[in-house]
Protein backbone atom coordinates (compact mmCIF):
# COMPACT_ATOMS: atom_id res chain seq x y z
CA UNK A 1 0.00 0.00 0.00
CA UNK A 2 0.99 3.67 -0.85
CA UNK A 3 1.04 5.18 2.20
CA UNK A 4 1.54 8.54 0.34
CA UNK A 5 -1.78 8.27 -1.58
CA UNK A 6 -5.32 8.80 0.01
CA UNK A 7 -7.55 6.05 0.07
CA UNK A 8 -10.69 6.53 -0.45
CA UNK A 9 -13.61 4.25 0.06
CA UNK A 10 -16.06 4.23 -2.65
CA UNK A 11 -19.27 2.68 -0.69
CA UNK A 12 -21.90 0.93 -3.04
CA UNK A 13 -23.06 -2.13 -5.32
CA UNK A 14 -20.30 -1.74 -8.25
CA UNK A 15 -22.54 -2.47 -11.17
CA UNK A 16 -22.22 -2.36 -15.13
CA UNK A 17 -25.44 -0.96 -15.71
CA UNK A 18 -25.34 2.18 -13.28
CA UNK A 19 -24.07 4.63 -15.38
CA UNK A 20 -22.38 6.55 -12.56
CA UNK A 21 -20.30 3.57 -12.06
CA UNK A 22 -19.01 3.45 -15.54
CA UNK A 23 -17.55 6.80 -14.91
CA UNK A 24 -15.75 6.72 -12.25
CA UNK A 25 -12.51 4.96 -12.95
CA UNK A 26 -11.89 7.61 -15.93
CA UNK A 27 -13.02 10.18 -13.59
CA UNK A 28 -10.60 9.07 -10.70
CA UNK A 29 -8.08 8.85 -13.93
CA UNK A 30 -8.97 12.82 -14.89
CA UNK A 31 -8.21 13.94 -11.23
CA UNK A 32 -4.63 12.24 -11.49
CA UNK A 33 -3.59 13.33 -14.77
CA UNK A 34 -5.45 16.55 -15.27
CA UNK A 35 -5.67 18.00 -10.96
CA UNK A 36 -2.74 16.21 -9.84
CA UNK A 37 -5.04 14.49 -7.39
CA UNK A 38 -4.25 10.75 -7.13
CA UNK A 39 -6.80 8.64 -4.61
CA UNK A 40 -6.74 5.13 -4.20
CA UNK A 41 -9.64 4.03 -4.53
CA UNK A 42 -11.53 1.20 -3.08
CA UNK A 43 -14.91 -0.67 -3.59
CA UNK A 44 -16.96 -1.53 -0.39
CA UNK A 45 -20.42 -3.31 -1.57
CA UNK A 46 -23.11 -1.63 1.45
CA UNK A 47 -23.03 -5.40 3.09
CA UNK A 48 -19.85 -4.44 4.04
CA UNK A 49 -19.75 -0.86 4.77
CA UNK A 50 -20.49 -0.86 8.58
CA UNK A 51 -17.22 -1.42 10.14
CA UNK A 52 -15.24 -1.94 6.70
CA UNK A 53 -14.43 2.38 6.11
CA UNK A 54 -12.43 3.08 9.07
CA UNK A 55 -9.37 4.60 8.16
CA UNK A 56 -10.11 6.04 4.89
CA UNK A 57 -8.99 9.38 4.49
CA UNK A 58 -12.74 9.99 2.49
CA UNK A 59 -15.77 8.11 1.87
CA UNK A 60 -17.81 8.56 -1.23
CA UNK A 61 -21.45 7.23 -0.75
CA UNK A 62 -22.19 6.38 -4.74
CA UNK A 63 -25.34 6.59 -6.69
CA UNK A 64 -27.22 2.99 -7.29
CA UNK A 65 -30.04 2.65 -4.76
CA UNK A 66 -32.19 0.84 -3.56
CA UNK A 67 -29.02 -0.59 -1.58
CA UNK A 68 -28.58 -3.98 -1.32
CA UNK A 69 -27.94 -3.08 2.51
CA UNK A 70 -29.81 0.35 3.61
CA UNK A 71 -28.06 -0.23 6.94
CA UNK A 72 -24.68 -0.19 5.43
CA UNK A 73 -25.11 2.75 3.56
CA UNK A 74 -26.55 4.99 6.58
CA UNK A 75 -23.43 3.43 8.54
CA UNK A 76 -21.22 4.68 6.22
CA UNK A 77 -22.40 8.53 6.26
CA UNK A 78 -22.23 8.01 10.14
CA UNK A 79 -18.31 7.04 10.63
CA UNK A 80 -17.95 9.82 7.76
CA UNK A 81 -20.19 12.52 9.94
CA UNK A 82 -19.17 11.50 13.30
CA UNK A 83 -15.46 10.73 12.67
CA UNK A 84 -14.76 14.21 10.17
CA UNK A 85 -14.27 12.24 7.67
CA UNK A 86 -14.89 13.61 4.16
CA UNK A 87 -17.62 12.86 2.73
CA UNK A 88 -19.15 13.12 -0.46
CA UNK A 89 -23.12 11.27 -1.10
CA UNK A 90 -24.74 11.68 -4.41
CA UNK A 91 -27.87 10.85 -5.49
CA UNK A 92 -29.11 7.84 -3.57
CA UNK A 93 -25.88 8.54 -1.22
CA UNK A 94 -27.78 11.99 -0.66
CA UNK A 95 -30.87 9.87 -0.04
CA UNK A 96 -29.07 7.94 2.76
CA UNK A 97 -26.93 10.87 4.11
CA UNK A 98 -30.44 12.17 5.22
CA UNK A 99 -31.71 9.45 6.34
CA UNK A 100 -28.70 8.58 8.79
CA UNK A 101 -28.83 12.39 9.99
CA UNK A 102 -32.67 12.03 10.91
CA UNK A 103 -32.50 9.13 12.39
CA UNK A 104 -29.34 9.55 14.34
CA UNK A 105 -29.01 13.14 14.77
CA UNK A 106 -32.94 14.31 15.03
CA UNK A 107 -34.33 11.12 17.00
CA UNK A 108 -36.38 9.81 14.03
CA UNK A 109 -35.43 6.39 14.17
CA UNK A 110 -38.59 6.06 12.36
CA UNK A 111 -37.31 8.25 9.43
CA UNK A 112 -37.58 5.52 6.46
CA UNK A 113 -36.73 5.27 2.75
CA UNK A 114 -40.05 4.67 0.51
CA UNK A 115 -38.06 3.17 -1.98
CA UNK A 116 -37.22 0.13 -0.10
CA UNK A 117 -40.07 -2.73 -1.05
CA UNK A 118 -39.92 -3.62 2.85
CA UNK A 119 -40.41 0.25 3.74
CA UNK A 120 -41.85 0.78 6.83
CA UNK A 121 -42.22 4.72 9.11
CA UNK A 122 -42.26 7.92 8.05
CA UNK A 123 -40.92 8.30 4.74
CA UNK A 124 -37.78 11.16 4.71
CA UNK A 125 -37.00 9.78 1.33
CA UNK A 126 -40.43 9.99 -0.53
CA UNK A 127 -41.19 9.48 -4.71
CA UNK A 128 -40.64 13.02 -6.02
CA UNK A 129 -43.71 14.49 -7.33
CA UNK A 130 -42.08 13.72 -11.33
CA UNK A 131 -39.56 11.73 -11.57
CA UNK A 132 -35.57 13.20 -12.56
CA UNK A 133 -34.73 9.96 -14.63
CA UNK A 134 -32.24 11.37 -17.26
CA UNK A 135 -33.44 14.73 -16.72
CA UNK A 136 -31.26 17.82 -16.28
CA UNK A 137 -32.27 20.79 -14.03
CA UNK A 138 -31.25 24.19 -12.71
CA UNK A 139 -29.75 24.30 -9.03
CA UNK A 140 -29.68 27.50 -7.06
CA UNK A 141 -26.50 27.82 -4.48
CA UNK A 142 -27.04 29.56 -1.38
CA UNK A 143 -24.17 32.21 -0.43
CA UNK A 144 -21.60 31.51 1.38
CA UNK A 145 -21.94 27.85 1.93
CA UNK A 146 -19.64 25.06 0.59
CA UNK A 147 -21.43 24.51 -2.35
CA UNK A 148 -21.26 27.67 -3.49
CA UNK A 149 -17.67 28.75 -2.89
CA UNK A 150 -17.17 25.04 -4.78
CA UNK A 151 -18.99 25.97 -7.66
CA UNK A 152 -18.07 29.40 -7.78
CA UNK A 153 -22.01 30.28 -8.99
CA UNK A 154 -25.28 31.06 -7.93
CA UNK A 155 -26.73 28.87 -10.66
CA UNK A 156 -25.76 25.59 -12.14
CA UNK A 157 -27.48 22.89 -13.99
CA UNK A 158 -26.82 19.30 -13.39
CA UNK A 159 -28.09 15.83 -14.39
CA UNK A 160 -30.29 13.59 -12.14
CA UNK A 161 -31.29 9.98 -12.29
CA UNK A 162 -33.74 9.56 -9.56
CA UNK A 163 -37.36 9.41 -8.11
CA UNK A 164 -36.97 10.08 -4.49
CA UNK A 165 -36.08 13.04 -2.76
CA UNK A 166 -36.52 14.59 0.93
CA UNK A 167 -40.06 15.13 2.08
CA UNK A 168 -40.67 18.59 2.58
CA UNK A 169 -42.25 18.08 6.33
CA UNK A 170 -39.06 16.98 7.30
CA UNK A 171 -36.94 20.49 6.48
CA UNK A 172 -37.33 21.92 9.58
CA UNK A 173 -36.54 19.36 11.88
CA UNK A 174 -33.03 18.85 10.20
CA UNK A 175 -32.36 22.48 9.33
CA UNK A 176 -32.93 23.31 13.07
CA UNK A 177 -30.23 20.55 14.25
CA UNK A 178 -27.92 21.94 12.31
CA UNK A 179 -28.06 20.90 8.62
CA UNK A 180 -28.07 23.26 5.98
CA UNK A 181 -29.62 22.85 2.55
CA UNK A 182 -27.55 25.09 0.35
CA UNK A 183 -28.84 24.38 -3.28
CA UNK A 184 -32.66 23.80 -4.23
CA UNK A 185 -34.25 23.63 -7.86
CA UNK A 186 -36.48 26.32 -8.84
CA UNK A 187 -39.75 25.31 -7.02
CA UNK A 188 -37.31 25.27 -3.74
CA UNK A 189 -36.78 21.14 -3.71
CA UNK A 190 -33.87 20.51 -1.99
CA UNK A 191 -31.10 19.59 -4.38
CA UNK A 192 -27.93 19.95 -2.03
CA UNK A 193 -27.50 19.33 1.45
CA UNK A 194 -24.04 20.09 3.28
CA UNK A 195 -22.74 20.35 7.41
CA UNK A 196 -21.38 23.22 8.31
CA UNK A 197 -19.52 22.21 11.18
CA UNK A 198 -17.89 19.60 9.47
CA UNK A 199 -14.03 19.32 7.47
CA UNK A 200 -16.43 18.71 4.28
CA UNK A 201 -19.69 17.08 4.37
CA UNK A 202 -21.57 17.46 1.00
CA UNK A 203 -24.57 15.20 -0.66
CA UNK A 204 -26.23 15.90 -4.09
CA UNK A 205 -29.33 14.29 -5.33
CA UNK A 206 -28.01 15.91 -8.71
CA UNK A 207 -25.08 13.06 -10.18
CA UNK A 208 -21.73 14.83 -10.73
CA UNK A 209 -20.38 11.81 -11.93
CA UNK A 210 -22.67 12.84 -15.01
CA UNK A 211 -21.06 16.21 -15.92
CA UNK A 212 -19.42 16.53 -19.93
CA UNK A 213 -17.93 13.68 -20.76
CA UNK A 214 -16.67 12.08 -18.19
CA UNK A 215 -12.26 13.55 -19.51
CA UNK A 216 -12.71 15.89 -16.66
CA UNK A 217 -14.14 15.87 -13.21
CA UNK A 218 -16.92 17.84 -11.78
CA UNK A 219 -15.64 20.76 -9.39
CA UNK A 220 -17.72 19.28 -6.76
CA UNK A 221 -15.62 16.03 -7.66
CA UNK A 222 -12.31 17.82 -7.53
CA UNK A 223 -13.33 19.41 -4.19
CA UNK A 224 -14.28 16.45 -2.40
CA UNK A 225 -10.57 14.72 -3.62
CA UNK A 226 -8.71 17.43 -2.37
CA UNK A 227 -10.48 17.32 0.95
CA UNK A 228 -9.06 13.86 0.74
CA UNK A 229 -5.87 14.91 0.74
CA UNK A 230 -6.27 17.00 3.25
CA UNK A 231 -7.11 14.76 5.20
CA UNK A 232 -4.50 12.45 4.42
CA UNK A 233 -2.06 15.21 5.21
CA UNK A 234 -3.05 15.41 8.57
CA UNK A 235 -3.59 12.11 9.47
CA UNK A 236 -0.48 10.26 8.25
Amino acid sequence: MDTFTPRIALVGDRSPNVRAHVRIPSLLTALAERDRLVLDAYWIPTEEADGAVDGFDAIWLVPGSPYRSLTGAVAAARTARERNIPFLGTCGGFQHALLEYARNVCGLASAGHAEYPSATGDPLIAPLACSLVGHEGAVRVAPGSLARRILGAERTVERYHCSYGLSREFLDVLRENGMRFSGADENGEVRIAELPEHPFYLATLFQPELAGDGSRAHSIIRAFAAAAHANHTVTA
